[in-house]
């Protein structure tokens, strides 16, 4: 009993988080935001969703799924690194955004970086 009460809440809190990020990629502006919304809320979403299913078939008498708890692993590892990237890459493509940019005296211009590797 005390099993599917945590096995629900589990489900219901992930699948809580999963429509936030989802909205969230739907509402949100420019492609920061939006790269934002899912990685944050849908990572921890489909990982409610997983520990969810862990807990339901552990007790149940078949024992851990080890493949339950890779994919947990793998999602956990990988959404961060996949979100630096994409981040990473929009930086560098300077794609435009609605958070104001830091000053010029922290962020050096695309100019004088070209020019110092010319060197």
């Amino acid at each position: 009993m005390l099993a599917e009460i945590v096995v629900s809440l589990f489900i219901l809190v992930g699948a809580g988080f999963t429509l936030v990020g989802s909205i969230g990629l739907f509402r949100l502006q420019d492609f920061l935001s939006r790269l934002h919304a899912p990685t944050k809320a849908t990572t921890l979403g489909v990982g409610g969703v997983l520990w969810a299913s862990l807990i339901f078939f552990g007790t149940r008498g078949e024992g851990l799924s080890l493949h339950e708890l890779l994919i947990t692993i793998f999602l956990f590892i990988t959404a961060p690194v996949s979100a630096h990237l994409l981040a990473k890459a929009a930086l560098h493509l300077e794609l435009p955004s609605r958070a104001p940019l830091p000053s010029a005296s922290i962020r050096p211009r695309r100019s004088s970086i070209t020019s110092n590797r010319s060197r």
